[in-house]
């Protein structure tokens, strides 16, 4: 289980509270899109993806970009059982959509520089450094269905 101090709860609060989920989600995901243009082999069934561009335009994208920040939101809603909470989504990504577990963290990843150049200078090193561990354990609970 992860122990989380009061100052790690209160940014993380800060962050969700701080986050426009319309415009931090799809640019998460057009990011990992377009700098890690394997990862749209899972996305078929969303339309033209050729180029940058293309992404960026692609309202299917925009709107899973959204669904996977309500994804991050439960997790924060349910901070002290995150495993449980993802349980199932560990199960289809792994089973069912044969997602390669390594692109959750590439995703974090793209999340945390879009959440970086929105915040500023308020996204501290501390505050970073607690979401990062919020990352780290989002990964490892949709990981685990992998092991």
């Amino acid at each position: 289980m992860v122990v989380w101090t009061d100052q790690e709860r209160a940014f993380i609060t800060e962050i969700f509270g701080k986050l426009n989920y319309e415009e931090a989600g799809p640019k998460a995901l057009q990011r990992a899109l377009i700098v890690y243009p394997w990862t749209q082999r899972y996305f078929g069934s969303f339309g033209n993806l050729y180029n940058a561009d293309a992404i960026i335009a692609n309202p299917k994208v925009a709107a899973h970009g959204i669904t996977v920040l309500h994804g991050l939101d439960r997790a924060m809603k349910n901070m002290d059982d995150i495993k449980n909470t993802y349980a199932e989504l560990s199960v289809l990504h792994s089973e069912k959509l044969h997602v390669d577990p390594d692109n959750f963290k590439l995703l974090a990843d793209c999340l945390t520089i879009v959440i970086a150049a929105t915040m500023g200078a308020a996204f501290s090193a501390d505050m970073q450094a607690a979401w990062q561990k919020f990352l780290a354990v989002v990964v490892s609970a949709l990981q685990r269905q992998y092991h």
